[in-house]
């Protein structure tokens, strides 16, 4: 099934959502890597907010190209989510509904997916020129000492992502497999 959806992403929209979903988000969405999340974690343990509201917040994790000119930002493809695995349930405990990334997630975070009814998307691979057109703005929101780590806040029209692990804990990446052995 096909969904169009703005954000913030809220768990009225993501119980909406199944594994194997195609989705296009439109709207605000942050780009945070592993670097960005360690730092959220020691912004939380000193009782400090984080730079952006995590509240229905989606990240994506996604180390951008420097922009051409007259473009608000270069290739943007996914980074590999087990990464930002560790961080993860706690951003989610705190309010996140999505993230966007490319590959397997832990038992830990499909759990932590579960229990606050969020959802976790596929990006293309390799479709990073493709993909930065659905990018209308980027601006820096902080950590720009990070360089292509740093949180960025990105404007979207009609992003495309797939719907790996829903508010249900229905893994596209484990049914898939089984769809094919069978």
């Amino acid at each position: 099934m096909d969904s169009h959806i703005l954000t913030p992403i809220t768990a009225e929209v993501t119980k909406d959502l199944h594994a194997g979903d195609y989705v296009y988000i439109s709207g605000t969405i942050y780009v945070a890597r592993d670097a960005a999340h360690k730092r959220f974690m020691d912004v939380l343990d000193q009782g400090e907010e984080l730079p952006f509201p995590i509240k229905d917040a989606a990240i994506y994790y996604m180390g951008p190209s420097p922009a051409r000119e007259g473009r608000p930002i270069g290739s943007a493809g996914p980074t590999t989510a087990s990464r930002m695995d560790k961080y993860a349930p706690r951003l989610l405990d705190l309010g996140q509904k999505a993230m966007i990334g490319k590959g397997k997630r832990t038992q830990e975070v499909i759990e932590a997916i579960v229990r606050n009814q969020a959802v976790y998307f596929a990006a293309v691979g390799g479709a990073g020129a493709l993909l930065s057109k659905c990018i209308k703005k980027s601006e820096l929101v902080c950590y720009g000492d990070l360089g292509a780590e740093a949180v960025l806040r990105l404007e979207v029209e009609n992003f495309p992502v797939i719907v790996v692990v829903d508010a249900e804990g229905n893994d596209l990446y484990k049914t898939a497999a089984q769809a094919y052995i069978r």
